[in-house]
């Protein structure tokens, strides 16, 4: 073999080896990068399982002798928040079944919301208190309690204010816009394709029919009949013949007791401790917990990322 084979041929071995070298090198810290993501996301997952089942095991460390069991009912109540039927109606089972529960206070701080899942609310309420008779169930409000709020309110035995809480807004409300003429000054044609005969009604781009109008209020106006008697059920002969009542006017919780909407003036401590002679308080609240809220991003962003559509923020 001549010199310049037997260099070019220790060449190509360097290069081999340097390359299987590199190879060598990259598999390593491929692998090292591996564990390491692997280790942190376990960490994590680790973090979400601890935070859950601490979240789960609370209440329970909690229930060991007798007491007043809380459930809170924040905020606009809807299927999309934490004041939804699910929540509630699974935390109040829980409440009932447990077998130290003296009483049960509903804290409500709601404007309204759904009359759907204020509804659900209410009938497992009137349910349960079937079931069992043995253990009052009591509202108590805090800043407000209007609407929907009231609606869950009237299916405890008492309810309880504040003297400046809000109570009331027994009433139906459904608002929008018109837009009538908008368009024309734009320069821009609208379209409106659609079949069966009123699928199209309430366009906010057309004047308002007064046959569409006079529907909405008919639907309104039962909606209305079914709230008013929900309250008259739950209240009984302690209302008052105010004809401003059902009007969708709101008033103090002072007020209030004069109305027969609220039966006495005070806290969710001092009705667990004059009233149930529980002073004991065991929150039963179900709330979204970090893991919950963890998974529901992760599946929005797996469903956008499947169909290419964007999330909005």
């Amino acid at each position: 073999m001549s010199e310049n084979s037997q260099k070019d041929s220790n060449f190509e071995q360097s290069l081999v080896n340097q390359l299987a070298k590199e190879i060598l090198q990259e598999q390593r810290r491929s692998r090292r990068w591996g564990i390491f993501f692997k280790m942190l996301f376990a960490l994590y997952l680790l973090s979400f399982l601890l935070i859950y089942f601490s979240g789960q095991s609370s209440m329970s460390s909690f229930s060991q002798g007798e007491h007043t069991a809380v459930i809170d009912i924040n905020g606009v109540i809807s299927s999309e928040t934490e004041a939804r039927a699910d929540f509630v109606v699974g935390a109040l089972r829980n409440a009932f079944e447990d077998e130290n529960t003296k009483g049960i206070v509903i804290r409500i701080n709601s404007p309204g919301g759904s009359p759907v899942q204020a509804g659900y609310i209410y009938d497992e309420i009137r349910r349960l208190r079937g079931l069992y008779p043995e253990i009052p169930l009591y509202a108590v409000i805090s800043d407000i309690c209007a609407s929907g709020g009231y609606y869950i309110a009237s299916a405890a035995d008492s309810i309880y204010a504040n003297k400046a809480s809000i109570v009331g807004s027994i009433g139906v409300v459904m608002s929008g816009f018109g837009f009538v003429g908008t368009l024309e000054k734009l320069g821009v044609e609208r379209r409106l394709l659609h079949a069966g005969e009123n699928k199209g009604f309430l366009d906010p781009f057309q004047p308002l029919k007064m046959d569409e109008k006079q529907h909405i209020e008919e639907v309104l106006g039962e909606v209305h009949q079914q709230f008013i008697d929900v309250v008259k059920e739950g209240r009984g002969d302690r209302l008052s013949n105010d004809e401003k009542l059902f009007s969708g006017l709101i008033w103090t919780g002072e007020e209030s007791i004069e109305l027969g909407l609220v039966d006495a003036l005070a806290s969710t401590s001092q009705v667990a401790r004059d009233i149930i002679g529980a002073e004991d308080i065991v929150d039963f609240t179900k709330r979204e917990s970090y893991l919950d809220q963890f998974a529901e991003q992760l599946g929005a962003s797996l469903l956008n990322a499947i169909s290419g559509t964007p999330a909005l923020r």
